[in-house]
């Protein structure tokens, strides 16, 4: 499989946090979501991807290319969205866009004509007078608008109300089906990664909980457990995280749920866990 993002021996410390990642292949043509708590190094691991940062140690590649290297034509076909734009917020949407898609030799003015109509972006507008929402949505327009083949997104549907976030995660699996876009989508909103994401990694502390993962073989390997704790024997006890017994029950989440099955048999409820479920035990189960 093809990669478009490698991560060898990421190191990098800013004041008591520090982020180290050993190794990372994130597959292209797929959308990947990095999951993590507010200050887990998420954003530092983006922007160490984009030069906003430079690591301590270790090496990034980003469509085959070191991230570092001087001649850096590769970005031309690297487009990012982040939770804050930078764009001066005086000027209009029209004169954001003039100057932005100066630096890119793929700008499709259609194309990005269009997906401002879709949104109804006045492009006359001083970006100041937008909603954060709509802030949010002209970098997605601009992002996508000269073709990327690789689409960095750190928190991007943050702020968004409900109706304009499943617009936009609508306009991302278009994307990913009509151009083969690669998606390396941060969040700490993981029901909007049940919608969308192929692969999910999850980060804790500034380290990984677990290696790249594909999302429908976890959420196959997994499940929540729920019984009566006087029928959990020690042995179904040493295949569950995060064990919270209320008196009344308890529950668990099991990474191995067709083992956990075979011995325990249907004695106990099982459900389907969300993203989140399994993110919030695995931390909870790192602290028992």
């Amino acid at each position: 499989m093809t990669t478009a993002i490698t991560i060898r021996g990421l190191e990098k410390s800013l004041g008591n946090f520090h982020l180290s990642i050993p190794s990372l292949d994130i597959p292209e043509g797929y959308v990947t979501g990095f999951i993590g708590e507010n200050g887990a190094g998420k954003t530092t691991t983006i922007k160490l991807m984009m030069n906003g940062l430079f690591a301590d140690a270790g090496k990034i590649s980003l469509l085959g290319a070191d991230s570092r290297q001087k001649n850096q034509s590769f970005k031309q076909e690297i487009a990012y969205v982040g939770d804050r734009s930078g764009f001066l917020a005086q000027a209009t949407l029209n004169q954001l866009q003039a100057m932005y898609r100066s630096f890119f030799t793929r700008w499709d003015q259609e194309r990005f004509q269009k997906l401002a109509g879709h949104f109804d972006l006045n492009l006359k507008k001083p970006f100041k007078n937008l909603s954060s929402g709509q802030q949010k949505i002209f970098s997605l327009c601009l992002a996508l608008a000269h073709h990327p083949r690789l689409l960095l997104m750190d928190e991007p549907t943050a702020n968004l109300d409900p109706l304009i976030r499943q617009e936009f995660l609508h306009i991302l699996r278009q994307e990913l089906e009509q151009e083969g876009i690669t998606i390396f989508f941060s969040s700490h909103i993981t029901s909007d990664l049940d919608k969308i994401a192929d692969y999910v990694f999850f980060i804790h502390k500034g380290k990984p909980m677990m290696d790249l993962a594909a999302k429908d073989q976890l959420m196959d390997d997994h499940r929540l457990v729920k019984g009566d704790s006087r029928s959990l024997t020690a042995a179904c006890r040493s295949l569950l995280l995060n064990i919270q017994d209320n008196g009344f029950g308890f529950t668990g989440l099991t990474a191995d749920f067709p083992a956990f099955r075979a011995l325990a048999g249907d004695g106990f409820a099982y459900d389907l866990p969300t993203l989140e479920d399994v993110f919030i035990n695995y931390i909870r189960g790192e602290r028992e």
